[in-house]
């Protein structure tokens, strides 16, 4: 993952100046999962794609929604919402396939909709309460407006955790 320097005119989310020496800024995007806003590096994120036909496979797991041809690359698509154990929800023309390079390992993930690209402070994200812990998540940010934002830990999808 490429990070930078801050310089000391750049801010937290929260507002408050970060220090040079202490400060990792990452380029994330923000996107919605049911109830939650999550954020991932956008070092991840090859493209978005909206409205594209998915085919279904037989007897792989209900988050397995199936794959996709994107111009000659089959893809495994998986939808985030089930893979967190939350109700299935009917797409919308807010859904959207985030198409990521996990370390070289291609694949695609189903959002309710993208938010925006945030540059976020690393030093910022904090453990997540025990009591509210969930799937797929390693992290959070409070906005400081009463908002917070969960890191999406994409190296769970690789390990087959969820």
């Amino acid at each position: 993952m490429a990070e930078q320097t801050a310089s000391t005119m750049d801010f937290n989310l929260d507002g408050a100046p970060v220090q040079e020496e202490t400060a990792t800024i990452e380029r994330c995007l923000s996107f919605q999962v049911d109830d939650l806003v999550l954020f991932l590096s956008t070092n991840y994120i090859v493209e978005i794609v909206n409205d594209y036909p998915i085919t279904p496979l037989p007897m792989v797991p209900s988050f397995v929604k199936g794959m996709i041809n994107l111009r000659g690359q089959i893809l495994p698509v998986l939808d985030i919402r089930l893979c967190m154990d939350k109700p299935p929800a009917e797409y919308t023309g807010k859904t959207c396939i985030l198409r990521l390079d996990l370390d070289g390992v291609p694949l695609c993930i189903i959002v309710d909709s993208v938010c925006q690209v945030l540059d976020v402070n690393l030093q910022s994200v904090r453990p997540i309460p025990v009591k509210r812990q969930q799937k797929l998540l390693n992290g959070m940010i409070d906005l400081g407006n009463g908002n917070v934002i969960m890191s999406f830990d994409c190296n769970v999808l690789l390990e087959k955790r969820y």
